[in-house]
């Protein structure tokens, strides 16, 4: 029975322990020096360490970033899960009709995931929906993230198809952790969302409807600042700056990057 009563505690020691531990190295790798400035100077306005914190991340875990882009969250998340865990980055599909400029960056994504040193084997797929809608083997994700992607979805008609590949993708009660750029709820909804903001209502509306459930709204990526009615949408404001000829730059970039609702979601 001691035996019982050691290997017990034990066990409970060290789930206890473990999201401290997980806490501590994601702070580690948050603070990287190797981080490029570049991203690193953006933590400010998109909170790295509590947005991941609040979506549940785990060391161990398999996690799969849908459009990472030019890989902003992916030098978190590669560098963070590559001992333990496993980082899946569904990403454009390069054998598609997309602009040179995606290419582009597409191809610098690649060329610095590859170093296993730093990141890891990344699992690197390609994800078009429908046609390409497979982001893991189903059921078996932990968390799936998007970050800043839902107008990019909606614009193209296909973001149920995104909802419905992310639950296809999860374990029973795995997360689906969504950030966008906010719409207020008292504008007219672009279907399109030619502007890049959305509003909180409509995707909770969307995702709820195909098998998720609601856990929480944050506020941890919220910009009271941002009025949402930008001459050039999102991208008039930082990091992009696409500011019309003769307007002051100054004045958007004080506002800081968009504000963004940041949204936690368990497969039902």
């Amino acid at each position: 029975m001691k035996t019982i009563r050691l290997l017990s505690g034990g066990l409970v020691a060290t789930l206890l322990a473990s999201p401290v531990l997980a806490d501590d190295r994601l702070q580690q790798v948050i603070a990287d020096p190797d981080r490029p400035e570049v991203m690193s100077e953006r933590d400010p306005f998109r909170h790295p360490y509590e947005t991941l914190m609040f979506f549940g991340i785990q060391p161990d875990m398999t996690v799969v970033e849908i459009s990472p882009g030019g890989g902003w969250y992916t030098e978190i998340l590669g560098p963070y899960l590559k001992d333990d865990g496993q980082l899946i980055a569904a990403h454009w599909n390069m054998e598609g009709d997309i602009p040179d400029f995606y290419r582009e960056i597409r191809a610098r994504f690649d060329a610095r995931v590859a170093d296993a040193d730093r990141f890891g084997e990344i699992d690197v797929i390609a994800f078009d929906p429908p046609e390409l809608a497979r982001l893991a083997e189903p059921g078996t994700a932990d968390i799936v993230l998007t970050f800043r992607n839902v107008h990019s979805y909606m614009g193209r008609g296909t973001w149920n198809d995104v909802v419905d590949a992310a639950h296809a993708a999860l374990k029973p009660g795995g997360v689906f952790g969504v950030v966008g750029h906010r719409l207020p709820e008292d504008r007219q909804q672009d279907p399109e969302a030619d502007s890049g903001y959305v509003k909180q209502s409509v995707v909770v509306g969307s995702v709820e409807s195909r098998g998720f459930r609601l856990v929480e709204a944050a506020e941890i990526n919220a910009n009271p600042a941002d009025t949402a009615d930008h001459p050039n949408g999102v991208w008039t404001l930082p990091p992009g700056l696409r500011v019309p000829d003769g307007e002051d730059q100054e004045k958007y970039r004080q506002i800081g990057e968009s504000d963004r609702f940041t949204l936690k979601f368990v497969k039902r």
